[in-house]
């Protein structure tokens, strides 16, 4: 019982150590950056070129303390937003079809292939054409530029699932509408999040 009560505190305090250990590292990394930066903008000695690193610090204090600064940032993030509740819409149902049903990957997957190819820029003329000057498309190639990742992951997703899980479910007596909740949606779930996380951040990058 005491070899085991050591064990146990022997792995927290590594833990912890380990934790600590990180946690210096990146203090560290930052302050050598930060070093180099102060350096460097000393050698240049012009602020427009590279300001020195107090001096974008205020600007940033003045940035998060401007209501017009920070109205705008609200306004951004609302897009960002709904562009990626857009790509989810239409991104998760497709990756799901097209990661169980090869028939359907092979309909879809020239069409979202193709669609993928193009640079996001490519599509802001066509876009201000069908929205209009405003919040449409913005959204429209917030949501697009992140429903790629969405499908691809969750196609990758469906298709790691071992079909012993579906002959399991199936056994048991398993309604589709329970495997595809309880065993396909269950099992690929990390890969959507993987998706998801992509998708956010190919968004915030996509904002105009």
């Amino acid at each position: 019982m005491e070899v085991k009560v050591s064990a146990n505190t022997k792995l927290k305090k590594k833990k912890i150590n380990g934790k600590f250990l990180d946690l210096l590292y990146k203090v560290i990394t930052v302050i050598i950056i930060i070093g180099i930066w102060q350096f460097s903008a000393e050698k240049i000695g012009s602020s427009l070129l590279l300001p020195m690193p107090m001096d974008v610090f205020k600007g940033f204090i003045t940035c998060i303390t401007d209501p017009e600064i920070v109205k705008n940032v609200l306004i951004t993030l609302q897009r960002v937003l709904k562009g990626f509740m857009y790509a989810m819409l239409f991104g998760l149902p497709l990756g799901l079809i097209m990661g169980f049903s090869s028939s359907c990957e092979k309909l879809f997957s020239p069409l979202v292939d193709s669609a993928r190819q193009v640079p996001i820029m490519a599509w802001v003329p066509l876009t201000i054409v069908w929205f209009g000057i405003g919040d449409g498309p913005t959204i429209f190639l917030i949501a697009f530029a992140g429903v790629f990742p969405i499908i691809l992951n969750t196609i990758q997703g469906v298709r790691s699932i071992s079909k012993d899980y579906y002959n399991a479910a199936k056994s048991m007596g398993a309604s589709s509408f329970t495997i595809f909740t309880n065993v396909m949606l269950s099992a690929a779930l990390p890969d959507i999040l993987t998706g998801a996380r992509l998708a956010i951040s190919t968004g915030w990058m996509s904002v105009i």
